[in-house]
């Protein structure tokens, strides 16, 4: 994909189904990923960072760490209050609510694909 921009998308994991994406990459919507919300329909796509925090959270999320070519390389469960550790190699982080990405069958080696509703320049 070419230049990252905020906005949304459809997120297509391992059982094949299209599930609703937000897509942060501007500095603001980075920063803030699921501070203060109460949950998620579907997840959260941060790109362009390989560690997440959890403080301020109000819920527990699934964290999926990606590498460039959108493979997962660790899924982890958090609590909030906690610091994720660093992943040399991940170049994006996929969130959800806890459980969800079991479910979705998103395990380490698997791949994700990312439609981006918006784009650069549009």
């Amino acid at each position: 994909m070419g230049k990252w921009v905020d906005g949304t998308g459809t997120l297509t994991v391992a059982d094949g189904a299209a599930r609703p994406l937000e897509i942060a990459a501007g500095h603001r919507a980075r920063r803030r990923g699921l501070l203060g919300r109460d949950g998620i329909a579907g997840a959260l796509l941060i790109v362009r960072t390989n560690s997440v925090h959890t403080f301020g959270m109000r819920f527990p999320i699934d964290v999926a760490y990606l590498d460039r070519s959108f493979t997962v390389l660790s899924v982890v469960t958090m609590r909030p209050g906690r610091l994720g550790m660093i992943r040399p190699r991940g170049r994006h982080v996929l969130e959800a609510e806890a459980g969800a990405m079991a479910a979705w069958g998103l395990w380490p080696g698997a791949r994700v694909r990312v439609d981006a509703d918006v784009t650069a320049g549009s």
